[in-house]
């Protein structure tokens, strides 16, 4: 254990059987009634994920009071119309249908949209109660059999809601992405100050206790989502995401809890509560969440261009050794036997990544996997919470893709609040070791404020004690990313300030790995 961490009422049921038709009142029309209408139920928008070549997840969540148990709804099951179609005007409609959002779920729905064409543009929504929602816009990927010349991405992680601003998120909707990956950190389980924090947007005082049950993950969500910026980017490209640490507990592992007052049964039930919770919020296609343990780790293929495994480095762990942040001379950190992602998924991933067709293939996940060295003096200090923690597991893999030749592997991660790109290898202390892949680590979106060039991260480019790093910064932001047939392309896009609204946007950054040549170049 550790011991430190820590209105909708009166809809007929008439209304409810009113189908689609293609003349329906324009959409913005609809939001802007929003507005001025207290039962409007999409005030959390609508996302869409877990692209295949022939489906795509719709979601949405009927709250028309987002921070209200259940969303300000009764405790009854509600139908929800949907449709999705090949333009935005919804003339050339493909597939529609109906679902029951019920309260059991959060009056959340999940539609896993089939018999779509692959690599093709849709755009969706949703009515209920006579009420439309906004559109959104998504795309499918592209045949399994298909050599897709490009590939458009974005990712992002670390949004805590009284920070700052999610300015990150408008900018990157206006870029129009394929897809978008989150890496954790959507929401954080900390109590909120009453005052709102940066945003100073006064929230209900029970916003002051940290997120346990069930409910208060749910108004949790419901605050964060309601945040107009994280909607456009929802609006504007398919998600594919997963959950690290704040989704449930800071810093957590496995079936270790945060210790002290918090008994280990008592942390499942809250990792029950907080799993639920983010199935109900999120466009994933991944079973009904009923306990403490989901899988959530999976596999994305777009052609034989690119192959995404997304991983979950929290659920199967074990324990950090030394405690969890920064250590010199951990030797219990080099256990042979010690576990990041558990011994299933470890296998799961290295004969996904000997099977691969793909050109790229990339891992998508929460923390640092190469090695970053706080100290610039002759010891190493380490974070345990990273993948230095856990040397075997990173040994092993790193093996792994050695003996089955991966082609070009990259790594994408989040979490540590600021912008790192890296050369892979094999042995992190010898300079001369070759590089066996790259890692970009992408900011937060608003999380720590505006950020601090003086909070320690190593240095990239010359640091003789990171000689694999190339690129480092602090401000807050996400990478894009251009994938071709030859070289991918990672632009670090930062938000020179969060703690007021409208910030503009500008690359920080550019840098390009090649086909078959692992390594790093600055453009």
């Amino acid at each position: 254990m550790h011991p430190s961490r820590r209105g909708f009422l009166g809809i007929g049921s008439a209304a409810f059987a009113l189908a689609f038709t293609t003349n329906l009142a324009d959409p913005r029309t609809a939001q802007a009634r929003a507005a001025v209408k207290a039962d409007y139920p999409f005030r959390l928008g609508v996302a869409s994920g877990d692209p295949l070549p022939d489906r795509v997840i719709l979601w949405t969540r009927l709250a028309p009071r987002p921070l209200e148990p259940l969303g300000g709804l009764p405790y009854n099951r509600i139908q929800v119309d949907w449709e999705i179609a090949e333009d935005e005007a919804f003339t050339r409609r493909v597939r529609h249908g109906s679902a029951w959002a019920t309260p059991e779920y959060g009056h959340s729905v999940h539609v896993d949209a089939k018999g779509l064409r692959p690599g093709r543009e849709y755009f969706y929504r949703f009515r209920a109660g006579g009420e439309l929602s906004p559109v959104g816009r998504t795309k499918t990927a592209p045949a399994p059999r298909s050599s897709p010349d490009a590939l458009r991405l974005a990712f992002a992680s670390c949004a805590s809601w009284q920070d700052g601003y999610y300015t990150a998120y408008r900018h990157l909707a206006d870029e129009n992405p394929d897809v978008v990956f989150h890496l954790g950190d959507y929401i954080y389980e900390y109590g909120i100050v009453p005052s709102g924090g940066t945003r100073n947007t006064p929230v209900p005082e029970q916003f002051r206790v940290q997120c346990d049950t069930l409910d208060r993950f749910r108004v949790q969500y419901g605050l964060y989502k309601s945040d107009p910026d994280l909607q456009a980017a929802h609006h504007r490209a398919p998600w594919i995401v997963t959950w690290d640490d704040h989704e449930v507990l800071d810093n957590w592992a496995g079936r270790y809890g945060p210790g002290g007052e918090v008994t280990e049964q008592d942390y499942l039930v809250i990792r029950a509560n907080a799993f639920r919770a983010f199935w109900e919020n999120m466009p994933v296609r991944v079973p009904e969440v009923r306990g403490p343990d989901a899988r959530i780790y999976r596999r994305f293929t777009f052609g034989d261009l690119a192959e995404f495994n997304v991983l979950d480095t929290r659920q199967y762990r074990d324990d950090q050794v030394c405690g969890d942040g920064q250590q010199v001379d951990c030797a219990e950190r080099l256990d042979p036997a010690r576990q990041m992602i558990g011994a299933e998924q470890e296998r799961w991933l290295l004969d996904g990544l000997g099977a691969s067709r793909a050109k790229w293939n990339v891992l998508a996940q929460q923390v640092a996997m190469m090695q970053l060295d706080y100290d610039a003096g002759p010891a190493q200090r380490l974070s345990m919470d990273l993948w230095d923690g856990y040397r075997a597991a990173k040994d092993r893999l790193f093996t792994g893709m050695a003996e089955r030749q991966v082609s070009n592997p990259v790594v994408l991660t989040g979490d540590i609040h600021y912008n790192l790109a890296g050369e892979l290898r094999a042995d992190f202390d010898d300079a001369t070791t070759p590089p066996i892949g790259v890692e970009f680590v992408c900011t937060s979106v608003s999380s720590g404020g505006n950020g601090n060039a003086s909070t320690g991260v190593p240095p990239g480019g010359s640091d003789p004690v990171n000689p694999h790093l190339r690129f480092s910064s602090y401000q807050r932001g996400y990478v894009s990313c251009e994938v071709t047939r030859g070289q991918w392309r990672s632009d670090f896009k930062v938000v020179p300030y969060v703690d007021r609204p409208g910030a503009p946007v500008s690359t920080r950054a550019s840098l390009l790995t090649l086909d078959g040549a692992p390594g790093l170049h600055a453009l």
